[in-house]
């Protein structure tokens, strides 16, 4: 989110994209034929972006990927995303550069089911951002979250349902995930880490109700201390997916919260996944 609040941007650089259903729908399954490289770019104007590409499109080392016209790089202090994408149904590109500057790591992967099949590590919870597009023309500041899913299922085989949230802390940030597993159990993790990663010591918050999305209906819920939030803004309404801003409280602290809201149940129904490739086209073989 920009330090003004106004824009907001989200960066996903899939091998394997785990809600493509040309993945689904291949019978060989090999992830590094469905890459994708999502941007989505929130406030005035708006884009989304989600090309799939194939194996030509893909080349990656120890500190560098590319995924089609698009890449990230790491040196040692800073990662730098070089975008050239074009959204769709409505073909508006997005290009420019991203530069991300975590000031420290968290310490290895949470596993999210019973078979420790689905990892995920918030690697770097608040960082800095600076954000410079050419088309749409736009630039500014501000903080980040930086992190890495790894699965060797599909998600929607392990999980019913998850709910997840980060806001800024004074002096870091605060995770809060809530995952639903297909087998009725759950997972609740309620995290706090300082600016260099450090974990810090936070008290569980209180189950905190929210209203479902407008047009989808997708549920909604989230934690906070006294058990209350609000939806300041829905970005995404989708028939699986909700990413939202909440006002809440944490730790003491008045907080926004950027949350997500994910539904497996509705994604795995046919004609959802019958909708997606007008918002995510495929490109096999052109790099």
């Amino acid at each position: 989110m920009s330090e003004d609040g106004r824009q907001g941007l989200t960066l996903i650089a899939f091998i394997g994209s785990v809600f493509s259903p040309y993945y689904a729908w291949d019978p060989a399954r090999d992830p590094f034929d469905h890459c994708a490289l999502n941007v989505v770019l929130y406030g005035r104007p708006g884009r989304f972006c989600m090309t799939e590409r194939g194996h030509a499109s893909l080349s990656r080392d120890a500190d560098h990927i590319r995924i089609g016209p698009s890449a990230m790089e790491w040196d040692g202090t800073c990662l730098t995303i070089r975008i050239d994408e074009v959204g769709a149904p409505i073909p508006r590109r997005v290009r420019g550069t991203v530069r991300l500057h975590p000031p420290g790591f968290t310490a290895g992967p949470f596993t999210l089911d019973a078979a420790g099949e689905h990892r995920w590590w918030p690697m770097a919870p608040s960082c800095p951002v600076e954000v410079s597009l050419d088309a749409p023309g736009l630039a500014w500041r501000g903080t980040a979250y930086f992190d890495t899913n790894h699965g060797d299922t599909a998600l929607e085989e392990a999980f019913a349902s998850w709910t997840w949230c980060r806001a800024d802390m004074p002096d870091g940030a605060a995770i809060l995930y809530d995952v639903r597993r297909r087998d009725g159990s759950g997972q609740n993790l309620s995290l706090r880490f300082d600016r260099t990663g450090a974990r810090r010591d936070i008290r569980p918050p209180l189950a905190a109700p929210l209203p479902p999305t407008g047009l989808w209906r997708i549920p909604r819920e989230t934690r906070s201390d006294d058990g209350h939030a609000r939806v300041l803004t829905t970005f995404e309404d989708t028939p699986f997916y909700a990413r939202s801003l909440l006002a809440s409280t944490l730790g003491g602290e008045p907080v926004q919260a950027v949350h997500e809201s994910l539904c497996l149940a509705r994604f795995r129904n046919p004609i959802v996944r019958l909708m997606l490739p007008f918002r995510m086209p495929r490109r096999a073989s052109s790099p």
